[in-house]
């Protein structure tokens, strides 16, 4: 099979690395000339909870050519329909384009060319790009989860390939209820990577403060009760329920479940969110896709939101430069908590 990774930042050149490792014909693309250059000349270094370089062909958009068994799309979302249209002209015949976005992409893409060849997937791990043809892997190698599924019909045969390929990095799931996990894995990213991107700290790091526990736990539980309000199912994450542990309607349940909290991230303490590496490199985030998407469906369902609404209005405001990333945001936390 040849494969293509489209927007090899971080998470793609770790997740190329690890397939051409197996042995996978993969092209990593990325408009990050640097980056296609020591990829090229050093091949893929990953550093952090695991210790690797990997020879990797990587190469620009406008190099790509011939067609691919399966586009991974890794890009940011700002432009998701244009990129999967013009993608979809490197698909084989019987082709198909996976989504490893944030948040729930499959929606545009599968606008764009049709449900029939979108596929998406969750992933349970991070990474930092570092430069040089570097990433960090952030998570630990014994927790390296996929979940993975169709946006409309079934088709086991492009399902059971897929699984097959990412089975070289880590656990593959398969899920029936794909957008319910989407839900889960979105939950995750609102808390973890929408507040730790605005105090510009580890999730580690924000699970361990007393005060941003409450503001991380108010943001999950608003992701909830939309997820509810829209019908959706939650799935477990690497098998925990966490609409059971982190739902509450009492105030001794919910000191529980923020108590909780640096025990359900400790495998991924060291985490940096995309988000805050976007902030950090002074590029536009995908906050919109993610806890804005968590605010659109509140307002359509009349579930209020003003914690994920103000991780948005305050991560916009570091984008404008009018704010930084800090500790002292938590202040602007106080008036919204639930």
């Amino acid at each position: 099979m040849r494969v293509c990774i489209y927007g090899a930042g971080s998470l793609g050149t770790v997740l190329g690395a690890y397939l051409a490792k197996a042995g996978t014909d993969v092209e990593l693309v990325t408009r990050n000339a640097a980056h296609v250059h020591f990829l090229n000349e050093r091949g893929a270094r990953i550093t952090g909870t695991v210790s690797m370089t990997v020879p990797v062909k990587a190469l620009a958009p406008d190099s790509m050519a011939g067609a691919y068994d399966w586009i991974f799309l890794m890009t940011k979302q700002h432009d998701n329909p244009e990129v999967a249209k013009g993608l979809a002209g490197y698909l084989g015949p019987s082709g198909a384009l996976c989504t490893f976005q944030n948040g729930i992409p499959e929606y545009s893409v599968a606008e764009a060319i049709g449900e029939d060849r979108v596929y998406g997937c969750a992933t349970g791990w991070g990474a930092t790009l570092k430069g040089d043809g570097t990433c960090e892997l952030t998570s630990d190698p014994e927790h390296l989860v996929f979940n993975i599924g169709k946006m409309a019909g079934t088709d086991p045969g492009k399902l059971a390939e897929l699984e097959g390929l990412l089975r070289a990095m880590g656990t593959v799931v398969v899920e029936k209820n794909f957008i319910g996990a989407r839900w889960s894995k979105l939950l995750i990213n609102c808390a973890f990577s929408g507040v730790s991107a605005v105090l510009g700290c580890t999730f580690g790091e924000a699970a361990k403060d007393r005060e941003s526990r409450k503001v991380i736990h108010g943001v999950m539980k608003e992701c909830i009760d939309a997820a509810r309000a829209e019908g959706v199912t939650l799935e477990p994450v690497q098998g925990k329920n966490i609409a059971a542990l982190f739902d509450y309607r009492s105030a001794p349940k919910r000191m529980i479940a923020e108590a909780l909290l640096p025990l359900a991230i400790k495998k991924h303490a060291g985490l940096k969110a995309s988000m805050l590496q976007d902030l950090e490199a002074g590029k536009k985030t995908e906050v919109d896709f993610i806890n804005g998407l968590v605010c659109a469906a509140g307002a359509r369902r009349g579930v209020p939101t003003p914690l994920n609404r103000l991780v948005v209005d305050l991560v916009r405001g570091i984008e404008s430069g009018a704010l930084r990333p800090g500790f002292e945001n938590l202040a602007r936390f106080e008036k919204r908590e639930n």
